[in-house]
Formats: C-alpha cells, structure tokens, sequence
C-alpha cells in the first residue's frame, strides 16, 4: 500500500449554500375565500466548518480534495411552510491547525483542542414569504424577498503541530532513534541523513499514565531558516512545543563539530522565530558509544557551559534521566 503523503499546508476553496427564495401564495380553502397571505419563507443555506479532530495528523485529506461546496437552501413553500435547510459540511482537521486568508495570509483562526468548531463559511439567509408584509393597509401583499447568497471564500491551512516536546537536530544525529526508545512511535531510521521527511508524533507514557508528546522534526541545516534544506517547511512545527531537547551527535560522525552543531542549531531556531530563544531546553550528547564522544563532550562543556545529558539511543542507555527531566518539567517531581 502506498503510504499517506505528509501534507502541512494546504490551499481550500469554499462556497457556503445560498439561502431559499421566500415565496408568494395564498389560502385557498372553499370556506375561506379570503383566506390571506401563507408564502413561507425561503432555508437557510449550509454552512462550512472546520472542527478539531485528534485522529487526523495532517492535511492530505484537503490537499486531495480542496474544494467543497455545502447545500442551498429550499424555497418556501404555502401554508407557510419554510424551505428545508442547507446541510452543513463538516471538516476534521488536525489539531494545531491556522487558518489564513488565501491572498493577504491575515490570520483568521485556529483550531488547537478536539472538538472545537470554526465556522469559516457561512450559509446564506432564507428569503421571506409574503406573510411578512401582510399589514392593515395591505391584505393581500405580492412581495417576497429572495435568499442571501453563501460566502464563496478561499483559505490558506498550515498544521503546527501540537507536541509537548520537539526534537532538534542536524541530520542523522540520532532524533528518530531516540524517538523509537523513548515512545510508542515507529520511524524510519537507517544510517544516511534525512531518513525523516516529515514531523514524526509519538507519546511517552509514565508508570502512572502520565504521557508526554513528542515531534521528531526533519533534521535542519545551515540556512535552514532562509528555506534550505528539508527542514525549512517543519520548523513551524517547532513553535508549539513547549519544551525542545536538542539532539547532538557528540561521535561526530559526520565529520561535523558538535559545539557548532548546537550554536548553529540555536542561531536557525532564532531567525525562524525569536520567542524560540526563551524556550526552556535540555541537550542530549547522543552516539556515547563511539569512543571519540568522551572528549567532544568535555571540550563541549567547557565551550558551551552546557552539561548534556549522555546518551546512546541505539542502545537504549542514559534514557532514564532523559524520562525523569521531562517528567519534572511537566508535572514536577515524583
């Protein structure tokens, strides 16, 4: 089977139902002769709405199908009978969903918990029969109004995804294994850079049920932030975590100088957004099992003054204490 395509940004075209037209009639009844006005009014047309659903972790869904169209109203009917109303259409998308208006991208919304709603099309009003405008002057009115047309609209959607926890790192640091060790979640992993396109989610669960959302985000670059690279597109996903682990390859495997690794991973989060310096962080000095690691770690906590937390995520050693931080920092200590 061909695996569900990652989509965060999508472009929606909308067109709410019109409204009913009101209606002109009369009683008709043998003992009724002058029976008056009984033209009812015109349906409401459907409206769109977008609503939270936590089953849905992207935005294919309406990258596959962009347009949607509700129903229009019914017109009137005698005996003052109203129009049916417009069925209303309703869209499951992911939490952490923004909405944004298709041309100016002036924001317009978003959808964060389960369940909640948005109306971003509304549908039409129903026009008025000529029952309205029966009055003492006029018995017998021939007016009617017709229904309001529904809001035709388009919609730019980008996904942030909702994850307590972000992991940052440069390709092939690790992100997806530690991911894997710590969580119920099954990336791709292998020996090559940029096995991860798109943000992974998975949950850590606690002893006592306590769980904790994670995002492995694709590995940035230098540049990163200016569009180079993978990770460009995913660094939004960033903003709504509210802690981040920077995950470095203390082996230097690549070839690559971790105390670089961190201030340049540091400097791209920053130019991508600025309130990300504020963010409360923890850094992993990832791959201790390659016998160079020892001395990076040294040399970066002497650079950095930083004291990562030492682990192999291959192994599944040095894990604990990375579980028992990220407890304290959401629920504080056991």
């Amino acid at each position: 089977m061909k695996p569900i395509t990652f989509r965060d940004r999508v472009k929606i075209f909308l067109r709410a139902g019109n409204g009913g037209d009101g209606i002109v009639a009369f009683r008709r009844e043998k003992f009724a002769p002058r029976g008056g006005p009984d033209g009812g009014d015109g349906g409401r047309g459907g409206s769109i709405i977008l609503r939270g659903d936590t089953n849905e972790d992207s935005l294919h869904r309406l990258y596959h199908h962009p347009h949607r169209r509700a129903d229009h109203g019914g017109d009137g009917k005698g005996s003052n009978r109203t129009g049916r109303s417009g069925k209303d259409v309703v869209i499951p998308v992911p939490c952490g969903t923004v909405i944004l208006d298709a041309d100016t991208e002036e924001f317009i919304g978003e959808i964060l918990e389960d369940g909640q709603e948005t109306l971003i099309a509304q549908g039409g009003r129903g026009g008025l029969g000529n029952t309205h405008f029966k009055s003492s002057i006029t018995q017998a009115p021939d007016k009617c109004t017709p229904g309001t047309p529904g809001v035709e609209r388009a919609y730019r959607l980008e996904l942030k995804l909702m994850a307590d926890v972000g992991l940052v790192g440069y390709p092939n640091a690790g992100k997806s294994t530690l991911l894997t060790a710590l969580t119920d979640a099954h990336p791709k992993i292998a020996s090559y850079p940029f096995t991860t396109l798109n943000p992974i989610i998975g949950t850590l669960i606690y002893e006592n049920f306590s769980r904790i959302r994670m995002a492995d985000i694709p590995g940035l670059i230098d540049g990163a932030s200016t569009g180079l690279g993978l990770g460009h597109h995913f660094l939004r996903h960033i903003e709504r975590s509210r802690f981040l682990l920077f995950v470095i390859d203390m082996g230097a495997e690549d070839g690559r100088d971790p105390v670089d690794d961190y201030n340049n991973l540091r400097k791209e989060l920053i130019a991508h957004n600025p309130e990300l310096a504020n963010r409360p962080f923890a850094v992993l000095a990832n791959k201790m099992d390659i016998p160079e690691a020892a001395g990076h770690l040294e040399n970066f906590r002497q650079e950095t003054g930083l004291d990562p937390l030492p682990v192999s995520a291959g192994l599944g050693e040095g894990l604990e204490p990375v579980k028992k931080i990220l407890y304290e920092q959401f629920f504080g200590k056991k």
